[in-house]
């Protein structure tokens, strides 16, 4: 190969995101240069957090550029090194974006570059021992403080974080109910999550079956959500409840501003706790959440799924499959094998 493919966002987002918000693009393969790699990407990952770089706007990270490639975390292989830190052949970890190779200087802005240790596939620092597996268990346990028989209510329970969210409060003892869309979903959740109930809010009444699932109510609830489930889940609180916002996807691609729950009023009577967090708060804690995940995975203990599509031509749609509810797990694409 003598180019770099890309895919530019070629304009913002008004709704929906669709393969029209992004252009091909094909540039000669950089060079590397003083202290300087070259990196091949190999998997790309989709993360709804990606939306919001979209946007003009300042949040923890700063927007994407129109005419930029698109930003987003990948896993690759070293081809070139100007840096002694790095080999050719090293897989590593970065912020590599929509795109067949991309220039790292290890330590310098948003493009950093880390190794990957040996002992798990690689994909595996994308989903369950990336950034969606560390937000689920930084959530749960820095803010969540699961105990034994409590309950746990999870939106979005079958996407990469809610999921292993989930399963966290049931290995500390929680019991633990969870929330998506469709039969297979929930299906996946019970049978081989370990979840102990499930609602199906594509065709069941939220409201009410929280009800049903929770009766002793909620104590915490780990939302990626937002909108009508959020105020659903806010009616059932238990006394002293903790409600974490991860994330509020179905709000994501909503043209006009979505009204607030009507019933936050519930979290002075149950004297709740309600939070927000990202887990950039957390990377420098990463080595002591990436071993025990780890234990749990190799342990049987914490099972994960990761919906890996293929091919470079694919990337658009692959995104949109996040805000369709198409994917099971954690949303990668695959774009070749190490040499």
């Amino acid at each position: 190969m003598n180019i770099n493919r890309q895919w530019l966002l070629a304009k913002r987002p008004d709704g929906i995101v669709g393969a029209d918000n992004f252009s091909y693009s094909e540039t000669p393969i950089p060079e590397p240069g003083e202290g300087e790699v070259l990196v091949r990407n190999l998997y790309l990952s989709f993360d709804p957090t990606q939306r919001g770089w979209m946007q003009d706007k300042e949040s923890y990270m700063p927007p994407v550029e129109l005419g930029e490639v698109m930003r987003a975390g990948s896993i690759g292989q070293v081809v070139e090194s100007n840096n002694d830190g790095f080999a050719k052949g090293d897989l590593v970890q970065s912020i590599g974006g929509w795109q067949d190779f991309f220039i790292a200087q290890p330590g310098r802005g948003l493009v950093g570059l880390s190794k990957l240790p040996e002992g798990a596939p690689p994909t595996l620092f994308l989903s369950v021992l990336g950034v969606t597996g560390l937000t689920a268990y930084w959530g749960m346990l820095d803010l969540g403080h699961p105990k034994e028989g409590e309950t746990l209510l999870v939106s979005g329970a079958a996407g990469a974080t809610g999921s292993i969210a989930g399963q966290i409060g049931r290995i500390k003892g929680c019991r633990v109910v969870g929330i998506a869309g469709g039969p297979e979903k929930c299906a996946w959740l019970i049978n081989e999550a370990g979840f102990d109930d499930v609602i199906d809010y594509k065709n069941e009444d939220v409201e009410a079956r929280i009800g049903e699932t929770c009766p002793n109510k909620v104590d915490i609830f780990f939302d990626n959500v937002g909108g009508d489930i959020l105020e659903a889940a806010l009616n059932h609180l238990n006394m002293r409840a903790r409600v974490l916002m991860c994330g509020g996807i179905s709000g994501y691609n909503a043209t006009e501003a979505i009204p607030g729950p009507s019933n936050l009023m519930n979290l002075i009577g149950s004297r709740a706790h309600m939070e927000g967090f990202l887990v950039v708060d957390y990377l420098d804690r990463s080595h002591i959440a990436v071993p025990e995940l780890l234990n749990w995975v190799n342990s049987g203990e914490l099972k994960y799924e990761e919906d890996i599509q293929e091919g470079f031509e694919n990337i658009p749609d692959t995104f949109t499959r996040l805000f369709t509810g198409k994917n099971l797990g954690k949303q990668l694409l695959k774009l070749g094998d190490p040499a």
